[in-house]
């Protein structure tokens, strides 16, 4: 015999319960996520290096012999003193200098909003050719 005890309810996920449980879980992530990037800003910090501040320049003596300026503006197009030059025209130069002098200084002067890939070419230029007296200013 059958003994009926009322109606017959269904089992019922507790969807609520599970809801806090996700949104538990996803905080203690986030907040552990947090803390690991916070060490790892701390130990950017803690490079062991100090950078150099230029307060003050030398004057130097020119009239030994000046200075192969060679210029870079915010595009990248290069200039010998004043005339413009291409990057062959440039390599061509430098190798006739290096010919005649190779311990004759050159100065780069590179515009502050040029992209520091253009000053790298120039510089390894003059190194390729065999300059070791180079020299760097900015202009405004």
């Amino acid at each position: 015999m059958r003994i009926n005890l009322g109606d017959d309810e269904q089992p019922e996920i507790g969807l609520i319960a599970l809801i806090d449980c996700i949104f538990f879980l996803l905080m203690f992530f986030m907040v552990a996520t947090s803390f690991k990037k916070a060490d790892e800003q701390k130990k950017l910090k803690e490079l062991p290096i100090s950078l150099p501040v230029a307060d003050a320049s030398l004057e130097r003596d020119e009239a030994i012999k000046p200075a192969l300026v060679i210029g870079v503006d915010t595009d990248g197009k290069l200039y010998l003193g004043r005339e413009k030059i291409t990057t062959q025209q440039l390599h061509e130069a430098l190798k006739r200098e290096a010919e005649k002098d190779n311990k004759r200084m050159i100065r780069v002067e590179g515009d502050q909003n040029t992209s520091y890939r253009n000053i790298v070419h120039v510089l390894d230029l003059c190194e390729l050719e065999g300059f070791t007296n180079i020299a760097m200013r900015t202009r405004n």
